[in-house]
């Protein structure tokens, strides 16, 4: 049997509006997801045994039942005891590149890699639609990260179509080390605060509905209108966020005197600038090094691509 080593990529959010709370606790999602080439390796290698171990070098990351990846190889194994019993167990190592917590679904593209990997691992031929599924037995994101690149996506996030790729754009990050934000919060903090006794498909004020329009960004995304993709970036959670993480409203005001279109992406903290170069992207980056001269604010270039999940390597 081959082991497998996988790139899985990080995402952003161009576009997160909540369009109301759902009875089970989740929310309904209008958002534009797009991959971004700063990736995790994901190693497999098959085991021989019944295990599943799991080896991360990043401290913040759980190596045990609780991680998300974890979770995926558990699940393969439950929804295919077959393939499990003939092919055996897996060992999973995690070189993480993409920031722990930072509202980037790096446990998420993680788990995708595990369910890609172990489908060619156990030759189990199943579509990424199938994957897709899978995915969404683990959480939101997942099914997103399985195949990636632009991506509308609405339910709880389950529930997806592809737009044109977008391939001219270079993305700025910025995250502040030891900050993190809680996704339950930020989700939870808005429903209390805009959604409560309101649990339906849609929001009740006409006057919200009436400034949000997820139909103009994918408008722009088709037209492959870059200055509008711009000025369309939404995202719901930067009303709670923002307020109570000062830092990530100052870095995400700095991208913008920098006179990039700039939005914190998903539940926070991670703020990205977008640009049209590398060459642009470096200078943004440079410039907000000096503008906040904090050791604790980590910057990364990344580019847009249009998949989340591939083979790096295999071998026998």
């Amino acid at each position: 049997m081959r082991s497998y080593s996988l790139i899985a990529s990080a995402k952003i959010n161009l576009y997160l509006e909540i369009i109301g709370a759902r009875p089970d606790g989740y929310h309904n999602l209008i958002m534009v997801l797009q991959s971004i080439d700063l990736a995790d390796q994901i190693d497999l290698r098959p085991l021989g045994t019944k295990d599943v171990c799991l080896h991360c070098d990043h401290p913040e990351v759980p190596q045990d039942h609780t991680n998300l990846a974890y979770k995926a190889a558990t699940l393969m194994a439950a929804k295919f005891p077959d393939a499990f019993a003939r092919y055996g167990g897996v060992d999973i190592t995690i070189d993480k590149r993409i920031p722990v917590g930072a509202g980037l679904a790096g446990g998420s593209t993680n788990a995708a890699a595990v369910l890609v990997g172990l489908n060619l691992m156990w030759n189990l031929k199943l579509s990424n639609k199938q994957l897709q599924y899978l995915g969404s037995l683990l959480g939101s994101d997942v099914p997103f990260c399985v195949v990636g690149g632009t991506m509308l996506a609405t339910g709880r996030g389950e529930y997806l179509s592809s737009l044109p790729a977008l391939d001219n754009f270079y993305v700025v990050l910025g995250k502040y080390r030891s900050l993190s934000v809680s996704t339950a919060w930020a989700y939870q903090t808005f429903r209390y605060q805009y959604l409560e006794g309101n649990v339906s498909d849609t929001l009740s004020t006409e006057n919200y509905k009436q400034r949000v329009y997820s139909e103009k960004m994918v408008y722009a995304i088709t037209r492959k209108n870059e200055r509008q993709i711009g000025q369309l970036l939404y995202n719901d959670l930067e009303r709670i966020v923002l307020p109570q993480y000062p830092q990530v409203q100052k870095l995400k005001e700095k991208f913008q005197h920098l006179e990039c279109a700039a939005m914190m992406s998903g539940s926070g903290p991670t703020v990205f600038a977008l640009t049209q170069s590398q060459q642009e992207a470096q200078q943004v980056l440079e410039s907000v090094k000096i503008e906040i001269s904090d050791p604790d604010l980590d910057l990364w270039v990344a580019k847009f691509t249009s998949s989340s999940i591939r083979v790096a390597s295999s071998v026998k």
